[in-house]
């Protein structure tokens, strides 16, 4: 729980919905929610198929970069317009840890 005493949610690809703006706004509930933005999304759906909560613990790819699901023109343009950085919080989360980060994002 952050500061606000909200729950910080990170989504399958990295984002950090609840600082979104389409999250807070309730236009987004998140990949975990029931009105996710983008409903087909094939992140998500690589992660359930290979059980992973995150990409982060993907071990098809050593480089999160090499995946074309995660890293495309769209998931360019995604990061651009959600001023996000999912292939970075990916890696940290690789390194410290999906609770760590959650903790380091207040």
């Amino acid at each position: 729980m952050n500061r606000n005493g909200t729950d910080l949610i990170v989504a399958h690809c990295g984002l950090v919905c609840s600082k979104c703006g389409a999250f807070k706004k309730g236009k987004c509930k998140g990949c975990y929610g029931g009105k996710p933005m983008f409903p087909n999304c094939p992140i998500k759906k690589c992660n359930l198929e290979h059980h992973c909560v995150t990409c982060a613990d993907c071990t098809e790819f050593q480089e999160l970069a090499d995946c074309k699901k995660l890293n495309n023109l769209i998931s360019k343009c995604f990061d651009l317009v959600f001023h996000g950085n999912r292939i970075g919080n990916l890696n940290t989360i690789r390194e410290v840890g999906l609770e760590q980060f959650k903790a380091s994002q207040d």
